[in-house]
């Protein structure tokens, strides 16, 4: 090794002794007959001395050592002076005297400080990510992730899981995104495609007699680009046998709550997880993946409204569309040219997502106060005392209502309380949330294609008292599938399966495929049910955005060691790129001119 010690590691108790360190250099200060250098590795940063005067030769090679020179040293730890330790450095108590120096390795310029955190493009951060991954927030976040890959890996081994590597290249099938295809340069005209989850496999697993699966599974699909979604991603994937939804429930929520508590300064305000239908999520939160931080959510009074004087509201109760009241704690307090100001604001964001309008009461301080807002008058007394008892009113609060199509009414109340949530500081980031919901419909109904599409996937099992349904009211079933939400966002989903042929054969039906189209994409699973196929189920979690979230960052792309741009493009490597002409011809492959659109 070319050092005794790491950088992070030297403590008052090597006082005295003589190490050899090897890093990078993050700061470098000349006081002219002193020269100080912070150096860094992994592990931390440790200072070291030069004096010219005890080391002259020493002292006029450093003078021309810069930020980011790799450098080996040699030298005599010794405690920091009085007043001169540094409390926020684990190795602050001490500092190396250095008795000789190499120079390993010269760096030019960076593009952008390594030793300071600022505000970078994105793109420059990405072109040089080998730079942008020595800075500490990196680091910590990549570490961060490793511990947790790692708590995971032993949580499950304890408990008799087995760790199974399932194919990168398998069969294209339908998953709900596009497939990465593969083509076969032995099998002309044919591909493989790349998993966008192992779902097939790991119950083939099951049907293969392990009974405990997992896998820190790489998946690929190919779809739009947002924060929380990457062209290949990570993902814990799980499968058991011979279970019920409690016990994945249960070993899920053990589980995160241990990775919360050992590896995060986080506090979980949910313990037990909380467990929401998912109507009652779509009718409290207006998403199936709630942000249970703060306390902001929707109320139906359409019984009421109905019978207001608002014909808006009366009309679109009359034809079954809902009336949904949101109370906003102390904004009703403001003055009415702000409140002018607050309801054009909020107007805007509900009519982006389809809305026609958006409606709003302020309630007064005091009582006996008159109520503001356009819509006041049109209740009366009475309908203004059994309006404010069903939302639980209180002085200063704003009411807002909206009503509409049922759908954009839930699109309104998510984007509502996601905006005010931040604008008025309603929750701490040093918080998490989890909530599972569970009880999804089994199928949605896909007017364009005229068919019945499923909530979730196609291998999961209906509650068994619903299965008559399949024949008579499909919408109606209801589906084993359970996810997790935490902070707003989705971080595993899973579902006790169909293990029965009969029974998957009956969702393909129902899903528009045919007995020929089912054999051929699906025959391996479907004779396999043939085989003493044992109940099953599992879940599948977004490591990427279960560390994003534990990290505090705002985008998965900060905790993936290399990830794509927005637009899905390696800027540092510049792929997707070209390939030789050669290539093409070995696969079969003739590049045809995309047609110009304009």
């Amino acid at each position: 090794m070319l050092k005794t010690h790491a950088c992070g590691e030297l403590r008052a108790e090597h006082a005295t002794q003589e190490v050899v360190l090897a890093g990078w250099v993050h700061r470098r200060r000349d006081q002219g007959g002193l020269i100080f250098i912070d150096l860094r590795d992994r592990m931390g940063i440790t200072q070291l001395v030069i004096n010219e005067e005890t080391h002259p030769e020493i002292h006029a090679a450093a003078k021309d050592i810069r930020n980011e020179w790799v450098i080996q040293v040699k030298g005599r730890v010794r405690l920091r002076p009085e007043g001169m330790i540094n409390p926020n450095l684990p190795t602050g108590d001490v500092e190396v005297e250095v008795l000789g120096l190499s120079i390993l390795n010269r760096a030019k310029t960076p593009p952008f400080y390594i030793n300071k955190e600022e505000s970078l493009d994105e793109s420059l951060r990405l072109r040089y990510r080998y730079l942008d991954l020595r800075r500490e927030r990196m680091q910590r976040n990549i570490i961060l992730r490793h511990e947790i890959v790692r708590h995971i890996r032993n949580y499950l081994s304890e408990r008799r899981f087995i760790e199974i590597e399932t194919p990168i290249l398998f069969k294209t099938t339908p998953e709900g995104a596009r497939d990465y295809l593969v083509p076969s340069r032995v099998h002309p005209g044919k591909f493989y495609a790349l998993p966008q989850s192992p779902q097939q496999l790991k119950q083939l697993l099951m049907v293969a007699g392990f009974e405990r699966y997992f896998q820190i599974a790489r998946c690929f699909r190919d779809e739009d680009q947002r924060g929380d979604r990457q062209p290949e991603f990570t993902q814990l994937d799980m499968e058991m046998s011979f279970v019920e939804r409690e016990d994945i429930l249960d070993l899920v929520e053990g589980m995160f709550t241990s990775i919360v508590d050992e590896l995060t300064d986080l506090e979980l305000v949910t313990r037990p997880f909380k467990r929401l239908s998912y109507q009652e999520a779509m009718e409290l939160y207006g998403s199936d993946k709630p942000d249970l931080r703060y306390d902001l959510h929707a109320v139906d009074v359409s019984d009421i409204a109905g019978r207001s004087g608002f014909s808006i509201f009366t009309a679109n109760v009359e034809a079954g569309k809902p009336v949904k009241a949101m109370r906003v704690p102390n904004l009703g307090a403001e003055s009415s040219s702000q409140l002018k100001k607050i309801h054009q604001e909020l107007e805007g964001l509900a009519k982006s997502t389809g809305a026609k309008g958006l409606a709003y009461m302020a309630i007064p301080t005091e009582e006996g106060g008159e109520v503001r807002g356009p819509i006041g008058k049109f209740f009366s007394p009475e309908l203004q005392v059994e309006l404010f008892e069903r939302l639980n009113v209180q002085p200063s609060d704003l009411l807002l209502f909206v009503s509409d199509e049922r759908q954009i009414t839930y699109e309104v109340i998510d984007t509502l309380r996601r905006h005010l949530a931040t604008k008025l500081n309603l929750y701490d980031d040093k918080t998490v949330a989890f909530v599972w919901i569970i009880d999804f419909p089994l199928f949605e109904w896909n007017a364009d294609e005229n068919r019945w599409d499923p909530s979730h996937h196609l291998f999961t099992s209906p509650y068994p008292e619903d299965i008559p349904l399949l024949d008579t009211d499909p919408a109606a079933a209801r589906g084993l599938q359970y996810d997790l939400a935490c902070n707003g966002f989705e971080v595993a989903g899973g579902s006790i399966r169909i293990h029965q042929r009969e029974v998957q054969e009956k969702i393909f039906e129902l899903i528009g495929l045919d007995v020929e189209d089912a054999r051929q994409k699906f025959g391996h699973m479907l004779e396999a049910f043939e085989y003493g196929t044992p109940p099953h189920g599992g879940i599948a979690a977004g490591i990427d955005r279960l560390v994003m979230l534990l990290a505090g960052e705002p985008n998965i792309r900060e905790v993936i060691a290399f990830p794509k741009s927005q637009q899905a493009a390696d800027l540092m490597a510049g792929a997707p790129s070209e390939v030789f002409p050669e290539q093409l011809r070995e696969l079969h492959i003739n590049i045809v001119p995309v047609e110009d659109k304009n």
